[in-house]
């Protein structure tokens, strides 16, 4: 028997988007350790899954490699789902990933999800390193290559396909659950077209959530995979005994993303850090801009800006990211929200 987790907000899955934040003061190891205990302690408070993003050539993060992580974060749990959030297949070859993730199954059947996404999660240089090849950074083959990635799990490929006596050892027959991730209309459309499920990147493009997922569901085909689509939304939440100490923490991820946007990523700024900074207009702009996709704030006011955003988007999961400088804060907010959203662990059939 699996176990899934129910939340009491609508009825829908809620779920944790882990980036393995490095704060100042700490090192990648520690971080990893403190992702290794925030699955855990997702699992104990009821969330449904944990995922890990992939990213590159980011002091401040730490998931460059989700599959190892993920392997870390199922040997560690026993019932809460584990994924990537995602696994950037422009950087790998469609083969590695069925691979990668078919072993992962294999170990951990039932409980194992791969999030697809076509973005870099870096920058072009950085991009160019890993693949090797200028010709591989563009991502308008990625269609193919996600075609290719579901025929290594199925074991299919047309007759004349250069693949077709290639099997993937462990991978084919394994059953990870598959999701295309996006931030824009093209993964949405894409996964409609395959009739595949699709997760929403609102927490750095929230301007685009009802248009992508608008699109996702027109274009969704009945699949070997869903009778109908399935959607998710990704949101920023920092949740805290009170609005100021919210609002406080979360000034470490404002710094974070100033000097992102400004080409200067570093460790993940404390918030004593954050005080001292001399932003400019233009980064204070940008800074109300972004806050204005994420919910900050205390339980109740968390829970009204779920309750709003799934209203809006009709979701069917919900799955938080939270960044501190505390991993104690981090994980002191996801106890918050999954207390007022009375989540518990129900046993489920599949």
């Amino acid at each position: 028997m699996l176990f899934a987790v129910v939340s009491q907000l609508d009825g829908i899955p809620v779920s944790v988007l882990d980036l393995a934040p490095v704060p100042t003061g700490s090192t990648p190891g520690q971080a990893l350790r403190e992702s290794i205990a925030l699955a855990q302690h997702a699992e104990e408070l009821g969330y449904r899954r944990y995922w890990v993003a992939e990213h590159h050539n980011m002091p401040g993060i730490a998931s460059s490699a989700p599959a190892v992580l993920l392997a870390h974060a199922a040997a560690a749990t026993h019932r809460i789902r584990v994924g990537s959030g995602g696994v950037m297949l422009p950087n790998h070859a469609p083969l590695v990933v069925a691979e990668q993730f078919g072993m992962l199954d294999a170990l951990h059947p039932g409980r194992v999800d791969l999030g697809i996404g076509r973005a870099p999660g870096t920058d072009q240089v950085t991009a160019y390193a890993l693949r090797r090849s200028a010709d591989a950074l563009s991502a308008h083959d990625f269609p193919q290559h996600l075609l290719e990635l579901l025929g290594f799990f199925s074991g299919q490929f047309p007759d004349d396909h250069p693949f077709r006596n290639v099997s993937a050892t462990p991978g084919k027959g394994q059953h990870p659950q598959v999701w295309l991730l996006g931030s824009s209309d093209f993964s949405a459309r894409l996964a409609g077209a395959l009739g595949l499920p699709f997760s929403f990147a609102h927490h750095f493009s929230a301007r685009n959530t009802l248009p992508a997922l608008d699109a996702y569901r027109n274009a969704f085909r009945p699949s070997e995979y869903l009778s109908a689509p399935r959607a998710m939304v990704a949101v920023s939440v920092i949740c805290a005994d009170s609005a100021d100490e919210a609002s406080r923490l979360a000034t470490s991820q404002d710094l974070s993303f100033a000097r992102l946007r400004g080409g200067r990523p570093d460790l993940l700024p404390s918030p004593e850090e954050a005080a001292q900074f001399p932003y400019t207009a233009a980064d204070l702009a940008q800074i109300q801009e972004r806050r204005q996709g994420q919910i900050i704030g205390a339980a109740d006011h968390v829970r009204e800006g779920l309750t709003r955003l799934v209203q809006a988007t009709a979701a069917d999961e919900l799955m938080i990211t939270t960044v501190t400088h505390d991993p104690a804060a981090r994980r002191r907010s996801y106890a918050l929200i999954a207390e007022q959203l009375q989540l518990t662990p129900t046993p489920v059939a599949g």
